[in-house]
């Protein structure tokens, strides 16, 4: 149903309960919860769920087990090039993204979720999956010079439109930043882009490189993060100190002989 969903395609949420009714012996409304359930397990996951089926939290680890197992048997889901917002061929969709205030602002998640949330995307490691998914990766930092170039145009900066860079594609990962852009008044925006499926709290991976430059060029430094991005593409913007808006967990640590 969530492929389905995804992608467009019509699916009758009630002859799949009728399904596994006839499966499971369970009732209508058990099974609907259940769904609810692995809506929650996806959210945790840094994964888009059905709408249809808000998550519900406070149920069994086993489940999370199940659903990576899932991911693990069918590795193409989790690496599925993501759809262009204007794929549908209904209308063109606009180049501007909204933005809004980073969740610490705007979202308050419950603790309860939150944390279950925040414990699920421990054990996954979603942070480190989507680091190392390329294509979703490159997907985001493409949207993100099609919003800069946007801005800028409605501004009437087609000069600093011209003047934009994907550092990144032209010359790898090591400069800190993913884009050069511009403010309408010509201040430059040096960018490093962060995408996930997920919701606006996913987890993201920063390395040490990102950060060093993000505290040498404070003034010209944004970091991006997209999300919900294989659906409807949403952003807020981070701005040095990053401690400021986000906890900075080590997770690796280099070993030298003295």
């Amino acid at each position: 149903m969530l492929a389905s969903d995804a992608a467009g395609r019509a699916y009758s949420k009630a002859e799949h309960n009728r399904q596994m009714q006839q499966e499971l012996d369970r009732s209508r409304k058990s099974i609907e919860f259940k769904n609810q359930n692995i809506s929650a397990v996806l959210k945790g996951l840094g994964e888009d769920w059905i709408p249809g089926f808000k998550p519900a939290f406070h149920f069994q680890l086993s489940l999370v087990d199940a659903v990576i197992r899932w991911f693990t048997q069918n590795p193409d889901w989790l690496h599925r090039k993501p759809t262009k917002p204007n794929q549908s061929g209904l209308h063109d969709d606009p180049p501007i993204l909204w933005i809004g205030a980073p969740p610490t602002l705007s979202n308050q998640a419950t603790p309860a979720e939150l944390e279950q949330t925040l414990q699920i995307a421990r054990k996954f490691d979603v942070a480190a999956r989507d680091e190392r998914n390329r294509i979703l990766g490159r997907a985001g930092e493409e949207r993100v010079i099609e919003h800069e170039r946007a801005v800028l145009a409605s501004a009437g900066r087609h000069d600093l439109v011209r003047q934009i860079r994907w550092v990144s594609k032209e010359t790898g990962d090591g400069a800190g930043y993913d884009i050069v852009s511009f403010s309408p008044d010509g201040r430059r925006r040096l960018i490093e882009v962060k995408t996930t499926n997920g919701w606006e709290r996913t987890p993201f991976h920063i390395t040490r490189n990102e950060l060093a430059v993000a505290e040498e060029k404070r003034t010209e430094r944004c970091l991006f993060r997209l999300w919900n991005f294989s659906r409807e593409p949403k952003a807020f913007e981070l701005y040095p100190p990053l401690d400021a808006h986000v906890s900075l967990t080590a997770m690796t640590f280099q070993a030298s002989f003295s």
